[in-house]
């Protein structure tokens, strides 16, 4: 494993200084944290979040427990995660946290009822998540061949997207489940990946986790 990441390394070293292989694509060598867990984490959170509320866990049917989760982790912070990968040069990594950290931002505020936006959306709601299913099936292109728990991840959340979206403008409600339970899977996913990348980042964790770097070369 050791020399296959010094092969990436060497790889991408060019005029802009040393570059290291990460889990989310080819970084800078910095004084900079990884920030992957921390947005990691937040979207985990809040995909696992509103999976549970679209599965009818416990019979809830309304969503506004989502919306703060959605503005502050799912959203905030995870568009700072996104903002820290961009310093470090991830390209993929500053890119799909930024994104996913601004889609919940805008969910949070589809949602607010104040915001009258969802009363005006009717089917409109549909095109808005097969915008965002597009956006992650082209995020899964770029991991496809080189992480295998990236692609495990945004192949899920495509799923999940594909699900949701067809719910709205088939108002089949069994869809959304159908999305939900893929939003969970990805929850967890997302978790796995970020437990990982911590324990990566300690020199005494109690044990490491796998993530499947494919490509070498």
């Amino acid at each position: 494993m050791a020399s296959e990441k010094r092969q990436v390394a060497e790889r991408y070293s060019g005029e802009e200084g040393p570059m290291i292989p990460t889990n989310e694509g080819p970084a800078h060598l910095s004084g900079i944290a990884n920030p992957a867990p921390m947005g990691l984490f937040a979207f985990a959170s809040t995909t696992f979040m509103l999976s549970m509320y679209n599965v009818s866990t416990r019979g809830i049917t309304h969503s506004n427990v989502v919306v703060g989760m959605a503005i502050f982790a799912g959203g905030l912070t995870q568009f700072i995660a996104g903002m820290w990968e961009f310093p470090r040069g991830n390209v993929f990594g500053a890119t799909a946290f930024s994104s996913y950290g601004a889609f919940w931002m805008s969910y949070a505020a589809i949602f607010i009822p104040s915001s009258g936006i969802m009363a005006a959306l009717i089917h409109a709601f549909g095109i808005y998540l097969a915008s965002w299913m597009m956006v992650t099936f082209f995020f899964l292109l770029a991991v496809i061949r080189r992480n295998m728990s990236y692609t495990l991840l945004l192949s899920a959340l495509t799923l999940a997207f594909v699900c949701l979206t067809a719910a709205q403008f088939t108002g089949n409600p069994k869809l959304i489940k159908a999305g939900g339970v893929f939003g969970i899977i990805t929850a967890f996913i997302a978790y796995y990946i970020g437990v990982s990348e911590v324990m990566a980042a300690e020199g005494t964790a109690l044990f490491r986790l796998p993530l499947g770097v494919w490509a070498t070369q």
